[in-house]
């Protein structure tokens, strides 16, 4: 199992809403996490700063192409750009990333 963290702004003027759509996420979308060995997968928020905080647990052997699948799938697609036009993402982020991905420094059970 491999803990990921990842992190993205979100638009004041979004936050209202990006909170009331995750409250009731679709039953697709969290069937396709879970399908891609996703588990435990929480977002946290930070205000006044509006910050995204994303964690889940990995349980696959191949996150890129897990990642992949999640990826082609239309209602992850459908999702997505319901939420990317509501995100502000870090100018920070590698090349290919839409959510900046975090380095996990500190662990323990």
């Amino acid at each position: 199992m491999e803990r990921m963290g990842m992190v993205i702004g979100v638009k004041p003027e979004n936050i209202t809403e990006y909170k009331k759509i995750h409250a009731d996420v679709w039953p697709s979308v969290l069937a396709k996490i879970s399908e891609c060995n996703i588990k435990n997968y929480t977002i946290f928020l930070r205000e006044p700063e509006n910050l995204l905080f994303g964690y889940w647990e990995y349980h696959g052997s191949d996150f890129a192409a897990d990642a992949a699948i999640m990826a082609a799938d239309p209602e992850t697609q459908r999702w997505w750009e319901i939420c990317m036009p509501m995100q502000a993402p870090l100018e920070t982020r590698g090349p290919e990333d839409w959510w900046a991905m975090m380095e996990n420094v500190f662990h323990i059970d």
